[in-house]
């Protein structure tokens, strides 16, 4: 990855030449001429890349240049950070002050102007040592050398299961795709099988190529596609006519590889015209592959079918109408289990685990994680070791290298790395960035996005936010199938993400190799000192990491596992130089050392759930920060010179009173500085205390996506209503009134048209009239509204909502959902609604409905009616409720014995 490090520094200096050019002064001819010679090296190594076997010299020439363009940002980041304090020094003070500095300036000024000529220097050697050594011949030897880009992929896949092994937990997704196959529908169908590399795509479907119920096509082809094909659309077409010709044994015509791309097509659909046939596209990695070839498969309503391998879920998606999309998921447990005793014990006759090394076994079956080409070689790999239970527990002490360095299993790294080689260098920083979090650990979406942007990665687009392009970034991931996601939304939107425990091995040793990113725990002392991300496992002990390595850090994350013993940050900060990343959550800090304000280059800040109790004086100085988070802290006020902070985009503020509780808005509210109208990039702003003069502010601040307010007076309602109509961006607002005092917001007459969550915690004497306008609202919460009135005929044709709760917002007896109301809510909670008698559900309502929760609703003493109407209701939560409606609902479930009153039984959740 040594040309995206590269390209990454490219982008950087690019930015700078054109937004920044004041500030170069004579450096501008410098910075130029690294440009330029980073450029020709960037067209080198986009060439070594490719090739797969190269020569020892020129990796050792790879890894020189990945130095090299780190030490250039090195230098850079601090060239930019002296010229931008210097230039906002004005003023009678500041010409006194930069007198009696003055030597200590030119001092300053001589070593960095003396850093930029030797990293100069060096570019242009590390440069000319290509031409030196002769490079170029090098990679044409090693292309020479290297095998077909597929070879990994289909010599590695397909081979991996004997082809007399019934396949292990595909049954069923082989009767499905049979059933596709061979079904009426006289329609062309196109369907694709789609999922992460090792997961048995190709063995699946060349077992069901080979089965004798699809010989009803009159001609069949299989293609494996890779990068050849799709890179020449037009061998691709002849290899086809190949495989037809071939089947029926007719001779290819002589001038087959001399037609040009419109006779190729000509002669395909000649040849299939009148035929129903069966063409398997293996290992499709591009999205337009199939526009340029559907052309040649006429549709000719004889039941002809295509169907496609790829692992990634865009190509999948992208064939258009009339297909269909199989998704391959890891095998399950028991299924897992018995593929790696078939592999790891075949000479026992039974192929059984003995007891002694079923620990072992059960390990290195977690590690593979339902993936059947890592279960398979590791399987092999164990049945050629002793069957001694402490040879298999030194494999599984050591199978994080095993994985990436015993031969045994390099076709499981070749297939598995094929993806990440696939990858764009942007999104190869995004994939390895991953690593920073520990193993097992949940990567929330937001978190990452923030801190991709943080680290740079994220290249503007116009229209777009970075975060929003990042986002972006995040979905192709997704869809290549480098990262699962772990939890989702009520909207379906992803939440959570991990790593395969596999595939993360491979890329934390390409991390590593890359000094990208590193895990430590003190136990090991082996550190490269030009390591740029740092993930610490503090288990108590003293932490000792050398001066060079932290001077050279660009992210520090440090992960708490043993909560008894606290994390001292002061011996690290002072040696810290670029850190752009410090991630604290939950470790067991009470201060943060006054040096902390010297991280000219730090853009994310991350105390959450520490113990800190005040921030550092001068954090003002701190002029790059993005986001600074101090939720669930001990801080209970902010310096007055935040408004100085100009490049903030996320503050998050406040302490929950709740932290278990999945209910929004349980939130103490934070006084903030005057002057935060000034932060015009802030986009998220939470739990700040309301007052008059911070409510004016707030309408300067137009690019807020997230607004949290607390504490506010019916004073300042309106006042609030006037500002949030001037955020035309905002997705997510909350209020929440002065203690038991009325929330006034009825004058917002035009709300943020984006607007998805939203929540009200106050008396209303009714909803306010523009609740019926957000066409866009997914997440609705009212708290202590004590409406009085039907709350829920405003809300009922929401389009979007899909989570609503009513907490203590309902002082009425009855509730009705009317017929075709809340067409798309999955998530219904009722929460201590002390009036309420009874809930009707007529016909029709709720038709998407997953989650009820009755909470603390004392009155209501029996189910809701027409409950069993909610045919796609799974479960039922009734929590501190009357024993009288438990009671009841067993005894019609024993009493009528009725299959609704069953499945509500199988549903029912009691606390």
């Amino acid at each position: 990855m040594a040309d995206g490090a590269v390209q990454f520094l490219l982008d950087k200096l690019t930015t700078i030449l054109y937004q920044q050019a004041s500030l170069l002064g004579d450096a501008h001819d410098e910075i130029v001429e690294i440009k330029h010679e980073l450029e020709s090296m960037k067209s080198f190594l986009a060439d070594a890349e490719r090739t797969k076997h190269r020569s020892e010299l020129v990796e050792t020439w790879v890894r020189q240049v990945r130095e090299v363009a780190n030490e250039v940002e090195d230098v850079i980041d601090e060239f930019m950070h002296y010229k931008d304090a210097r230039r906002d020094r004005k003023g009678f003070k500041h010409f006194v002050q930069d007198v009696i500095d003055g030597p200590k300036h030119v001092s300053s000024r001589h070593r960095i102007s003396s850093k930029l000529r030797r990293i100069k220097e060096k570019v242009c050697e590390v440069s000319d040592r290509s031409k030196r050594y002769a490079f170029e011949r090098s990679v044409d030897e090693g292309r020479r050398r290297r095998p077909p880009d597929d070879w990994w992929q289909h010599h590695g896949e397909s081979s991996m299961f004997d082809g007399g092994d019934e396949i292990v937990g595909m049954e069923e997704d082989k009767s499905k795709l049979l059933a596709r196959l061979t079904g009426a529908d006289p329609r062309r169908t196109l369907i694709s099988v789609v999922g992460m590399g090792g997961l048995g795509k190709t063995t699946l479907v060349t077992k069901i190529y080979n089965e004798q119920a699809i010989q009803g096509f009159d001609c069949c082809a299989w293609i494996s596609v890779s990068r050849i094909y799709e890179s020449d659309i037009e061998e691709l077409l002849r290899s086809m006519i190949r495989e037809f010709f071939k089947a029926e044994k007719v001779m290819v015509p002589s001038n087959l590889g001399s037609m040009d791309y419109r006779h190729l097509v000509g002669m395909l659909i000649e040849v299939l015209r009148l035929k129903r046939y069966f063409v398997v596209l293996d290992d499709v990695w591009s999205i337009d592959l199939w526009i340029r070839i559907r052309g040649a498969f006429p549709d000719n309503g004889r039941g002809s079918r295509i169907l496609f391998t790829t692992r990634n879920e865009t190509v999948a998606n992208s064939v258009g109408p009339g297909s269909h999309v199989h998704r391959l998921e890891p095998l399950k447990e028991d299924d897992a289990w018995s593929l790696f005793c078939k592999k790891a014990f075949w000479t026992d006759p039974d192929r059984n685990c003995p007891s002694e090394l079923e620990s072992s076994a059960r390990f290195i079956l977690k590690k593979c994680e339902g993936l059947p080409l890592a279960i398979v070689a590791i399987g092999g790999l164990m049945c050629s070791r002793n069957k001694l239970a402490v040879e298999w527990k030194k494999v599984c002490d050591s199978l994080n290298w095993q994985l990436s360095n015993n031969p045994m299993l390099e076709r499981v790294k070749g297939i598995l790395l094929l993806s990440y080689n696939d990858l764009p260098y942007n999104l190869k920083q995004c994939f390895l960035y991953c690593c920073v979090f520990r193993d097992g650990y949940p990567i929330k979406r937001k978190k990452l996005i923030r801190l991709w942007v943080a680290e740079g990665f994220v290249l503007e687009q116009k229209g777009m936010t970075l975060e929003e392009v990042a986002e972006d970034y995040l979905t192709e991931l997704i869809y290549r199938s480098m990262i699962h996601v772990t939890e989702t939304s009520d909207v379906g939107r992803a939440k959570t993400f991990r790593l395969h425990d596999v595939m993360r091995e491979l890329a934390m040793t390409t991390s590593q190799k890359e000094n990208s990113c590193a895990e430590f725990d003190g136990r090991d002392s082996r550190l490269e000192e030009r390591i740029q991300r740092l993930s610490v496992y503090h288990r108590g002990e003293n932490i000792q990491i050398s001066k060079k390595t932290l001077h050279h850090l660009r992210s520090l994350f440090v992960f708490q596992i043993d909560e008894c013993f606290s994390f001292s940050l002061s011996a690290m900060a002072s040696k810290f130089r670029l850190l752009r990343v410090l991630d604290l959550q939950g470790v067991n800090i009470e201060t943060v050392p006054g040096t902390l304000v010297n991280l000219f280059n730090l853009r994310y800040l991350n105390l959450r759930e520490t113990k800190i109790r005040e921030l550092p004086k001068s954090m003002e100085t701190l002029r790059n920060l993005q986001t600074l988070d101090l939720r669930n802290t001990g801080v209970k006020k902010l310096h007055k010179d935040l408004s100085n902070m100009q490049k903030l985009r996320h503050l998050f503020l406040g302490c929950s009173k709740n932290h278990n509780s999945d209910s929004p808005g349980f939130c103490h509210g934070f006084p903030v500085p005057v002057g935060i109208g000034r932060l015009r990039d802030l986009q998220t702003l939470t739990c700040i205390e309301a007052n008059e003069q911070l409510i004016q502010q707030l309408s300067t601040l137009t690019d807020l996506r997230r607004l949290d307010i607390t504490n506010l007076t019916p004073v300042c309602g309106q006042k609030l209503c006037t500002s949030i109509q001037k955020m035309t961006n905002l997705c997510r607002l909350s209020v929440t009134a002065s203690e038991d005092q009325e929330l006034t917001l009825d004058d917002l007459a035009i709300p943020p048209l984006f607007l998805q969550k939203l929540t009200l915690i106050g008396v209303l004497k009714r909803l306010p009239p523009w609740l019926e306008l957000l066409d866009s609202l997914t997440h609705l919460y009212l708290g202590s509204s004590r409406i009085r009135d039907d709350p829920l005929s405003p809300l009922q044709n929401l389009p979007a909502l899909v989570f609503l709760e009513l907490n203590k917002a309902h002082e009425g007896k009855t509730l009705c959902f009317k017929k075709h109301g809340f067409p798309k809510l999955v998530r219904l909670k009722l929460r201590e609604l002390v009036a309420l008698e009874s809930v009707r559900l007529e016909e029709g309502t709720l038709q998407c409905i997953k989650d009820l929760h009755l909470i603390n609703c004392p009155e209501l003493k029996v189910l809701p009616q027409g409950i069993e109407n909610l045919i796609s209701l799974q479960k039922l939560n009734l929590e501190t409720m009357p024993d009288e409606i438990v009671q009841r609902l067993q005894a019609d479930i024993a009493e009528k014995h009725s299959s609704t009153a069953q499945r509500i039984s199988k549903i029912l959740r009691v606390f």
